[in-house]
């Protein structure tokens, strides 16, 4: 009966993993989120987890879901307006580059 209890807590803890880097991932990719956002966002996830015995996914759904909520909560509405914008320019641009390389054969 202890190996299956220890199997047991070896998935729970792999998936608990698998969420917080899929989580990570996500916030790290949302308009504006820097190290400090994401470090945040980690020690809050953690922390409610340690003092619940939640898991993850039970106390905050989705991981992707929960990164963006965390990125809306946690990056300043400026900061992330300004970061879109200049994913957009970058994006406009390398379209741009992508198209006059293929008229140009290149």
């Amino acid at each position: 009966m202890a190996k299956k209890d220890q199997r047991t807590d070896a998935s729970r803890a792999k998936d608990r993993e698998k969420w917080m880097a899929r989580f990570q991932v996500r916030l790290a990719m949302q308009p504006g989120v820097d190290r400090a956002v994401v470090l945040q966002a980690v020690k809050d996830v953690t922390a409610h987890c340690a003092d619940t015995g939640e898991h993850p996914r039970t106390a905050f759904g989705d991981p992707d879901d929960c990164a963006v909520q965390a990125a809306a909560r946690l990056v300043p509405a400026d900061r992330a307006a300004r970061a879109r914008r200049h994913d957009a320019v970058v994006d406009a641009l390398d379209s741009a580059l992508k198209r006059a390389g293929d008229v140009a054969g290149l």
